[in-house]
């Protein structure tokens, strides 16, 4: 017997609802497992970012409590080394290396322990390997990523002396401290502005490479330009812009670099002799502009080494995980806010609309800070909150190497 017209027009669509249900969760399972990891992300992040500075008293504490902790880790045999099979583990994965790295985990407290070790690579291991990663520093990839397998094979006593080491630095430096400051944490590459022992900004920085060091300073800020020329250091002409002459004779007029004699008068670059020093006797001067490289300001701090704050062109390198690019100066990401930060106490307005109408003008401006701010470059490689979360990062100028803890002073 045939179906009635109106039953035959309702059952189709419901069979095609049904259809689209089932691929509708299809589809959905990749999404959620994003969405998931984006979730352990965050928690990472979370977990590590907390409001406490770098350089307090608490820190102190912070870090006995965590010698403590891994003085126990060490005693109790510390961890086992990641064999080479556990590099590009990732969620989904269910392999016996996935329990070695559950042990390694546990061992340092970033996962739960537990009696079953399952050899599948779960949300929970997701979520732990996340934050292994986010106290270190590294990008949360939830991967055995090259830098990641490096940094579980670090030994716990490496990590224990890391954090006694650090202790004495950061109790070398808190006495120091006062009501309002920033700090420049080198192996961090990062720039907390803290007021009553709060970090109320935090911002990502670009610091010196190896070969030329951010040096270690306490000093004040005490004056902002904003759209500033930037006057090359020596140093700079003879091991760069020498360099860059001979391979591109209109390097300075693309990016508007000026260059003076001792009077005054400006200079042709063809008339100077690139294939000798003869440039570092003169002044080389870069016009404000979008190819400044001290972008839109540059912060002050007296210091006999030569550096300060700035802005930079090059915004892309705030996303790489190894942010040693610079000669020595301090780049910061979303200067704006810091200056704005900084400026806070002076009776004109420098709210942020102020600072970004400053930056847009092109005007150049020099407002000097009505009270000056503390200003700190310091090497912690290692440091806890109250949480008990500790955070390493690289000894990337070999510091820890030699137990260097001495802070200079440059007022």
């Amino acid at each position: 017997m045939n179906q009635p017209n109106w039953l035959t027009k309702w059952t189709k669509p419901a069979h095609n609802w049904v259809g689209a249900l089932a691929l509708g969760a299809l589809m959905l399972g990749p999404i959620h497992a994003l969405a998931d990891e984006v979730s352990n992300s965050a928690s990472a992040r979370d977990a590590v970012e907390s409001a406490e500075p770098v350089l307090s008293y608490e820190t102190s504490y912070n870090l006995i409590a965590a010698i403590k902790r891994y003085e126990q880790i060490v005693a109790n045999g510390g961890w086992e080394e990641m064999s080479r099979g556990a590099f590009a583990l990732k969620k989904g994965d269910d392999r016996g290396h996935v329990r070695a790295l559950r042990r390694r985990l546990i061992a340092s407290g970033d996962l739960e322990d537990s009696d079953r070790l399952s050899s599948e690579f779960d949300d929970e291991l997701d979520a732990a390997l996340r934050r292994f990663q986010a106290r270190h520093g590294l990008h949360l990839t939830g991967v055995i990523d090259q830098e990641t397998y490096l940094t579980l094979n670090v030994p716990a006593e490496t990590k224990l002396a890391q954090l006694k080491l650090n202790l004495e630095r950061v109790n070398q430096v808190v006495g120091e401290l006062s009501n309002r400051y920033i700090v420049v944490n080198i192996p961090a590459a990062s720039i907390e502005a803290v007021e009553n022992g709060i970090v109320e900004r935090r911002h990502t920085a670009i610091v010196g490479r190896i070969d030329r060091q951010t040096p270690i300073l306490t000093s004040k800020v005490h004056e902002i330009n904003f759209n500033p020329y930037w006057h090359v250091p020596k140093s700079i002409i003879r091991r760069d812009i020498i360099k860059y002459m001979n391979q591109d004779p209109n390097y300075l007029t693309d990016y508007r670099i000026k260059i003076y004699d001792a009077n005054g008068e400006e200079l042709d670059p063809q008339s100077i002799d690139w294939s000798t020093d003869e440039a570092v006797q003169y002044l080389f001067r870069q016009e404000p502009g979008a190819e400044n490289s001290m972008g839109h300001v540059k912060i002050n701090f007296h210091n006999p080494h030569a550096v300060y704050l700035h802005d930079t062109p090059q915004k892309s390198l705030f996303g790489q995980n190894r942010r040693f690019h610079s000669s020595g100066c301090v780049r910061v990401e979303d200067v704006d806010k810091l200056v704005s930060w900084l400026l806070r106490e002076n009776e004109t307005d420098w709210s942020l609309p102020a600072v970004d109408a400053a930056f847009d003008s092109g005007e150049r401006m020099d407002v000097r800070l009505e009270q000056p701010v503390p200003i700190i470059t310091t090497y912690i490689t290692a440091w806890a909150n109250r949480d008990g979360v500790v955070s390493f990062r690289s000894d990337i100028y070999g510091y820890d190497e030699v137990g260097r803890v001495d802070f200079a002073s440059a007022e």
